[in-house]
C-alpha cells in the first residue's frame, strides 16, 4: 500500500462470479431451494440441462473454480483463471506467493455418501508434478439430526489395518464420526483420511485444488487411487471441529494457513474499510458469500453489484471504496486467503 494508503495498482471493481455445476455420483439432481437448478428429466426442468452436462446429478456447485465465469461489470464472460493472470496485482495485492487464484469455494451437496478419500499437503502434491496440496475446511450452512462427516482414523489405527479395511470392505470401521449440526465448522487438513454422508450442506474452502486420493468407493465403478492414498495418509492429524471466536464486529470461524473465513453482521450497510479484521492487511483479496438473505456492494466508482443468496462476490485487493448493504436477511460470509509462511 502506498502512503497515501491507495493501492498501488489500478483499481478493479467488485464483480460477481457465475457459479459452476460439477457433476457428481453421489449428489442431486434438483438443488432447489439453494440454487435454481434442475437436472433434465425432473419437474420443473428447463428444456436444456445446466452445468457442466445436462441432466447429471450435481454434488458441487463451484462459486470460484478456474473454469467459473465472471458475471458482471467489464470483464463479464472471462474465466476467472483468465482474469488472475491478466490482473494478478490487482487481485492479490502485494505478497501473494503466486499469481493463480489462490481458493477453491464450493457448496456440497451429499445425497449419498462420497468415497473415502485423502488429500495430499503441498510437498506430496508437487513430487507428482502438481502445483500444491489440499488442505480444507468445511461450514455446515444447513444439516439434518443424524447428519455426519468421516474425520479421521480412529486412535491406535495403523496403515496396515486402513489397507486390510479396503480390501476387506471394511475401512470405515476405522474412521472416527463426527456429528454435524448448522453452524460447525470443521478442518480438513492434508493427509486426513474422510468422507461426507448424507444430511448436511457444506461451504467448502479450500486450496486451489482438486487433488482427491480415493481408498474405498462404497462399490462405484471409479478409479481407486490406494497407493497414494497411504503414501498421504497421516495417522494423527489436526482436523476436527473449530468454536467460533467472536468480537465486537464479526465472528471468525476459522483463521489458520490458507484460508480465513468469518462471519460479518451487516447492519443497514457496512463499509468497505471495516471489512479487513484487525491485524489483516487493508488490501487483499477476499470472497463475499451471502449464506441467506440478500445484499449489493456499492459504490461511486462503479456500478453496484447485486449479491443473492449462494451468490459470491471478489473483492479485489485494489478495489475502490464501496458498502455492502442489506437487502434483507444478508448473512454474510467473508472469505480471504492466507499465504503459507516460508521454512525459516
Amino acid at each position: 500500500m502506498t502512503e497515501t494508503g491507495k493501492s498501488p495498482f489500478p483499481q478493479l471493481a467488485p464483480f460477481r462470479i457465475a457459479p459452476l455445476y460439477d457433476p457428481r455420483v453421489w449428489g442431486y439432481r434438483d438443488l432447489r431451494p439453494w440454487f435454481d437448478h434442475v437436472a433434465e428429466g425432473e419437474p420443473g426442468s428447463p428444456a436444456t440441462g445446466l452445468g457442466r452436462r445436462g441432466g447429471e446429478r450435481i454434488g458441487e456447485v463451484w462459486l470460484t473454480g478456474d473454469e467459473c465465469l465472471v458475471e458482471t461489470g467489464a470483464h463479464a464472460g472471462k474465466k476467472l483463471s483468465g482474469l488472475f493472470r491478466e490482473f494478478h496485482p490487482a487481485l492479490l495485492g502485494a505478497g501473494a506467493p503466486s499469481p493463480d487464484s489462490p481458493l477453491l469455494i464450493k457448496v456440497l451437496f451429499a445425497r449419498e455418501k462420497l468415497s473415502v478419500q485423502v488429500h495430499p499437503d503441498d510437498k506430496m502434491a508437487q513430487k507428482y508434478g502438481d502445483p500444491r496440496g489440499k488442505t480444507e475446511c468445511w461450514y455446515a450452512l444447513a444439516a439434518d439430526t443424524e447428519a455426519k462427516v468421516a474425520l479421521g482414523l480412529r486412535p491406535g489405527v495403523t496403515l496396515d489395518q486402513v489397507r486390510e479395511g479396503i480390501h476387506a470392505g471394511t475401512l470405515e470401521d476405522s474412521l472416527n464420526l463426527l456429528p454435524v449440526a448448522a453452524g460447525d465448522m470443521i478442518f480438513v487438513d492434508a493427509g486426513t483420511v474422510h468422507s461426507i454422508f448424507p444430511g448436511s450442506i457444506l461451504l467448502e474452502t479450500q486450496q486451489n485444488c482438486d487433488l482427491t486420493y480415493r481408498m474405498y468407493d462404497y462399490g462405484r465403478p471409479r478409479e481407486l487411487h490406494i497407493e497414494k492414498s497411504l503414501e498421504a495418509t497421516r495417522l494423527v492429524t489436526r482436523a476436527g471441529k473449530i468454536p467460533p471466536r467472536v468480537l465486537s464486529d464479526r465472528t471468525i470461524l476459522i483463521d489458520v494457513e490458507y484460508f480465513r473465513v468469518e462471519r460479518l453482521p451487516v447492519a443497514g450497510s457496512r463499509p468497505s474499510d471495516t471489512l479487513p479484521g484487525e491485524g489483516e492487511p487493508a488490501r487483499e483479496l477476499s470472497y463475499l458469500f451471502a449464506a441467506a438473505g440478500a445484499g449489493r456492494i456499492a459504490g461511486p466508482a462503479f456500478d453496484a453489484v447485486d449479491l443473492p443468496a449462494r451468490g459470491m462476490v471478489a473483492i479485489p485487493a485494489a478495489s475502490p471504496a464501496f458498502a455492502v448493504e442489506d437487502l434483507g436477511g444478508l448473512d454474510l460470509i467473508r472469505i480471504s486467503p492466507r499465504w503459507p509462511k516460508k521454512p525459516a
